[in-house]
């Protein structure tokens, strides 16, 4: 009789503390425009559990696109200048306060600092989203009495920052980012379209495309037709322009800019290149799998996702001939690119469960809150 007591009591104080669940989540530019979808997902599942959210933003951006659900928003700093992310920290406290949030949530590093002064100015608990390989991670600022879990997505991320970060190690969790599963497999459905390649890289540097795009010109030289659109924006974009028109390529390369939504772009695509290691946890890569593309990726920084002729074909990110032989093979057995494309999205579809996430991180925001508690 005295357990049952006690189980009723800790199930009462759960359900007390879910009822009072109110999570502010601090977003950055990339939380914004790379990681859409993740936000979509957890604010439709938060609101299905009728849980009230604020969002804190940068400006400048198109916040409607990103809250499908009512959420309050309140903009930090105030105006997109430099050396302004210090300015209007206490008005912004104050704002909140209105709100009466009871968790902080920080959905990407480089807002940590924000969401520290936040925590301490309301006295509340946060949990820190750390999605990539941080040079310094340990400099970043974090709160050993506030921040009471750093959640990340990856296990190649999670080593690195229980390595970086020892006093924390205990409070790291991962929870894997959901996304939803298409049916079939887009990949080489239609005989009749012209094959295309879709990549989604940022445009800094020329030479993160210099091997691919000779591989293009190699195959294209060997006469085999079909599309390229690379999604990105960024400081190297008229270098790249530049260069494909060095190379002939221009008519059958095509530059966007990151497209919402672009899953619509990546669906495209009857194949996804990551055509360079990645330090942060690629979402497009994760999108690319869950629709049916066959994905081609090279290793050397989180490779969680790239499991070789399982979810992609692997290639070496500096070798032309690697890279060439890797398309070649999706370009030309077509059987073989859909068996990857299909074993890729049940690679997903077992292991990034939407719903489990929403679970896991609400189970988060209510150990943080018991945390402050204690």
């Amino acid at each position: 009789m005295q357990q049952d007591s006690v189980g009723q009591q800790s199930y009462s104080d759960t359900a007390l503390m879910r009822k009072s669940l109110r999570p502010a989540l601090v977003l950055s530019s990339r939380s914004i425009t790379e990681h859409t979808t993740f936000v979509r997902y957890l604010l439709v599942g938060l609101a299905d559990e009728s849980i009230p959210v604020a969002l804190i933003c940068p400006p400048g951006h198109n916040i409607e696109s990103v809250t499908p659900a009512p959420a309050a928003v309140f903009t930090h700093p105030p105006v997109a200048l430099p050396l302004m992310g210090h300015f209007g920290i206490e008005r912004l406290a104050g704002q909140l306060e209105k709100f009466r949030p009871s968790v902080l949530h920080c959905l990407c590093e480089s807002r940590a600092g924000l969401t520290r002064q936040l925590a301490r100015l309301l006295e509340l608990p946060c949990v820190l989203a750390i999605n990539s390989l941080v040079k310094r991670v340990h400099k970043l600022p974090i709160s050993t009495h506030r921040c009471a879990k750093i959640i990340v997505p990856s296990e190649t991320i999670r080593a690195s920052v229980a390595k970086s970060l020892p006093r924390f190690a205990d409070r790291i969790a991962q929870i894997n980012i959901g996304t939803f599963v298409e049916t079939d497999t887009i990949c080489f459905t239609n005989p009749s379209r012209l094959p295309s390649i879709v990549v989604a890289h940022p445009l800094r540097r020329v030479s993160d495309f210099a091997n691919f795009f000779e591989a293009i010109r190699s195959l294209r030289t060997d006469g085999r037709e079909f599309m390229v659109a690379v999604m990105g924006t960024g400081p190297a974009e008229h270098q790249i322009r530049k260069l494909l028109v060095s190379l002939n390529l221009s008519d059958i390369v095509t530059i966007v800019s990151v497209l919402d939504p672009w899953r619509s772009v990546v669906v495209a695509g009857d194949i996804f290149v990551q055509p360079r290691p990645l330090q942060t946890f690629s979402v497009f890569l994760l999108e690319a799998m869950a629709v049916g593309t066959a994905v081609a990726a090279c290793r050397g920084g989180v490779d969680d996702l790239i499991v070789s002729n399982k979810t992609a074909v692997v290639f070496e990110p500096d070798s032309e001939p690697s890279i060439r032989q890797a398309l070649k093979q999706l370009l030309d057995e077509h059987d073989f690119a859909r068996r990857l494309a299909t074993t890729a999205q049940e690679h997903i579809r077992a292991n990034y469960s939407v719903s489990e996430m929403v679970s896991a991180i609400l189970r988060t925001y209510l150990e943080a809150q018991g945390s402050c508690r204690d």
